[in-house]
Protein backbone atom coordinates (compact mmCIF):
# COMPACT_ATOMS: atom_id res chain seq x y z
CA UNK A 1 0.00 0.00 0.00
CA UNK A 2 1.14 3.60 -0.84
CA UNK A 3 0.32 6.82 0.61
CA UNK A 4 -0.59 8.81 -2.23
CA UNK A 5 -2.14 12.62 -1.89
CA UNK A 6 -3.67 14.11 -4.78
CA UNK A 7 -3.40 17.71 -6.24
CA UNK A 8 -6.01 19.58 -8.42
CA UNK A 9 -3.69 21.38 -11.25
CA UNK A 10 -4.53 24.17 -13.53
CA UNK A 11 -3.35 24.07 -16.96
CA UNK A 12 -3.02 27.59 -18.83
CA UNK A 13 -2.67 27.69 -22.30
CA UNK A 14 -0.11 30.07 -23.42
CA UNK A 15 -0.32 31.97 -26.86
CA UNK A 16 3.38 31.44 -28.02
CA UNK A 17 2.79 27.32 -26.85
CA UNK A 18 2.96 25.24 -24.12
CA UNK A 19 1.03 25.44 -20.68
CA UNK A 20 1.81 27.35 -17.52
CA UNK A 21 1.02 24.97 -14.57
CA UNK A 22 -0.36 25.99 -11.26
CA UNK A 23 -1.56 24.38 -8.30
CA UNK A 24 -4.06 26.32 -5.81
CA UNK A 25 -3.61 24.34 -2.68
CA UNK A 26 -0.01 25.14 -2.98
CA UNK A 27 0.10 28.86 -4.21
CA UNK A 28 4.04 28.75 -4.33
CA UNK A 29 3.96 26.60 -7.25
CA UNK A 30 3.86 27.72 -11.24
CA UNK A 31 5.34 25.82 -13.59
CA UNK A 32 5.65 25.55 -17.17
CA UNK A 33 5.77 22.27 -20.02
CA UNK A 34 5.77 22.70 -23.61
CA UNK A 35 3.21 19.97 -23.65
CA UNK A 36 0.21 18.84 -21.71
CA UNK A 37 2.08 15.68 -20.54
CA UNK A 38 5.54 17.51 -19.61
CA UNK A 39 3.61 20.06 -18.14
CA UNK A 40 1.93 17.23 -15.78
CA UNK A 41 5.31 15.85 -15.17
CA UNK A 42 6.20 19.17 -14.22
CA UNK A 43 3.23 19.97 -11.33
CA UNK A 44 4.27 16.39 -10.32
CA UNK A 45 8.17 17.53 -9.73
CA UNK A 46 7.13 20.52 -8.13
CA UNK A 47 4.25 18.83 -5.82
CA UNK A 48 6.61 16.52 -4.83
CA UNK A 49 9.04 19.55 -4.11
CA UNK A 50 6.65 21.23 -2.04
CA UNK A 51 5.82 18.47 0.05
CA UNK A 52 9.02 17.72 0.89
CA UNK A 53 10.07 21.43 2.09
CA UNK A 54 6.76 21.42 4.30
CA UNK A 55 7.79 18.38 5.91
CA UNK A 56 11.30 19.62 6.37
CA UNK A 57 10.28 22.89 8.04
CA UNK A 58 7.24 21.21 10.27
CA UNK A 59 4.74 23.39 7.74
CA UNK A 60 1.04 21.20 7.67
CA UNK A 61 0.43 19.65 4.31
CA UNK A 62 -2.55 21.50 2.51
CA UNK A 63 -5.70 19.53 1.33
CA UNK A 64 -6.76 19.86 -2.16
CA UNK A 65 -8.21 22.89 -2.94
CA UNK A 66 -11.12 22.81 -6.18
CA UNK A 67 -11.27 26.37 -7.59
CA UNK A 68 -15.01 27.31 -9.22
CA UNK A 69 -14.43 28.49 -12.49
CA UNK A 70 -17.51 30.79 -14.19
CA UNK A 71 -17.40 32.77 -16.70
CA UNK A 72 -18.59 37.00 -16.08
CA UNK A 73 -20.48 38.55 -19.32
CA UNK A 74 -20.08 42.20 -19.36
CA UNK A 75 -20.87 44.95 -22.21
CA UNK A 76 -18.15 46.60 -24.12
CA UNK A 77 -18.39 50.49 -24.45
CA UNK A 78 -19.29 51.29 -28.55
Amino acid sequence: MTDSITYTVQLRPEPEGGFTVLVPALPEIVSFGGTEEEALRMAEDAIRLSLEVRRDEGEPIPEDVVPLVRQVSIRQAA
